[in-house]
């Protein structure tokens, strides 16, 4: 092989290689806050006055109210029953509890601390035949990257009146993630869009950005441990009243 040519296959090797790094998508690996100084806080920052101001149809607000009329006065919520967000609400890390990104080529495994609450983003272009999908407050998510942005996009949900982000179960949700550094943080600018004609009159879209979790790490969420505990003390207070 002459001098020339090996020096060209060398010279298309290393763009190769260098086209193939290039093209390769961001770690999205680590846990996540939505407080702006990664730390880890109780903040609140969920939709606020999204349901004040969504575009519903008629057809969304009187099922609204219907839910308001029977819960409002209880003071009764999903979550005071162990019951988890469901999607879109889960990304919006209600009570400041932060999430957990673990990014394998195939899939994102997403966990929220909250309830915890698990994802599975698939990325390797799989898809699961509708009729095999049973209808839950997560769905089913695909993931592909657009450049440097993950675009996620979520279906097979069930109907869900108890959040603010309310939806029919024809909803199709679309988040998309794009990473970027600033003051010295690394940060995830997040936008989500509910695509439901049925609840909404116009695509709503609402954003937020996650900061990664500096020196914090994610801990169990068990909401039915404490009644279950308060169960068995009930059950020893009742034992010992009968014994003589």
């Amino acid at each position: 092989m002459s001098r020339a040519l090996h020096s060209t296959l060398a010279a298309a090797l290393l763009l190769t290689v260098g086209s193939l790094a290039l093209a390769a998508p961001p770690d999205l690996t680590g846990i996540w806050t939505l407080q702006p100084d990664g730390k880890a806080g109780a903040a609140l920052n969920g939709p606020g006055d999204f349901e004040k101001t969504a575009p519903f149809t008629p057809l969304a607000r009187r099922k609204l109210a219907e839910y308001h009329a029977l819960v409002d006065e209880t003071g009764d919520t999903p979550g005071a029953h162990c019951v988890p967000h469901g999607m879109p609400l889960a990304v919006f890390l209600g009570g400041g509890y932060p999430v957990e990104f673990i990014q394998r080529p195939e899939q994102l495994t997403i966990i929220y601390e909250t309830h915890n609450e698990v994802r599975r983003v698939f990325l390797d272009g799989r898809r699961i035949d509708p009729k095999d999908i049973l209808p839950s407050r997560g769905g089913v998510s695909y993931g592909h990257f657009e450049g440097d942005t993950l675009v996620v996009e979520t279906t097979g949900l069930k109907e869900s009146i108890d959040q603010a982000t309310a939806h029919s179960a024809e909803a199709r949700i679309v988040e998309r993630y794009t990473p970027r550094t600033a003051g010295g943080l690394k940060r995830l600018r997040l936008e989500i869009t509910i695509h439901d004609p049925i609840f909404y009159t116009s695509p709503p879209t609402i954003t937020r950005e996650y900061t990664e979790l500096k020196d914090g790490r994610m801990l169990d969420y068990d909401c039915t441990e404490p009644d279950w505990e308060e169960h068995l003390e009930k059950l020893r207070e009742a034992r010992a009243g009968k014994m003589p």
